[in-house]
């Protein structure tokens, strides 16, 4: 394969196929898809604002119909694959955006009665 084809095929890929393949990844070679460290400064520690927030699905509360459609519509998820998402929680709806659009998806989810953190 080369490496267009392979990009072409990620691509293609929902976020739950991507979230499987990247911890695949990561067994596969032992390495990690997580940012590294910032090195702290000579010193003493500096300390960056967050700029990116995962939001966090904790629990699906009374009206699990109404908060995998909001998951949906949120994600761009298939029904099959926003059910998972819900029947797995807690768990990441979305990750690495910004603190204005993880208020947002954490006002619509909570609209319909889920628990959501964001972190």
């Amino acid at each position: 394969m080369t490496q267009e084809q392979i990009l072409d095929a990620i691509k293609e890929m929902t976020v739950l196929q991507l979230n499987d393949l990247v911890k695949a990844i990561e067994e596969e070679f032992g390495v990690t898809a997580a940012a590294p460290v910032a090195a702290a400064a000579a010193g003493g520690a500096v300390e960056e604002e967050q700029t990116e927030f995962d939001v966090v699905l904790t629990s699906a509360g009374d009206a699990k119909i109404k908060v995998i459609k909001a998951v949906r519509e949120v994600t761009g998820l298939g029904l099959k694959e926003a059910k998972a998402l819900v029947d797995e929680a807690p768990k990441a709806v979305k990750e690495g955006v910004s603190k204005e659009d993880a208020e947002e998806i954490k006002g619509k989810l909570e609209e319909v009665g889920a628990s959501v953190e964001v972190k």
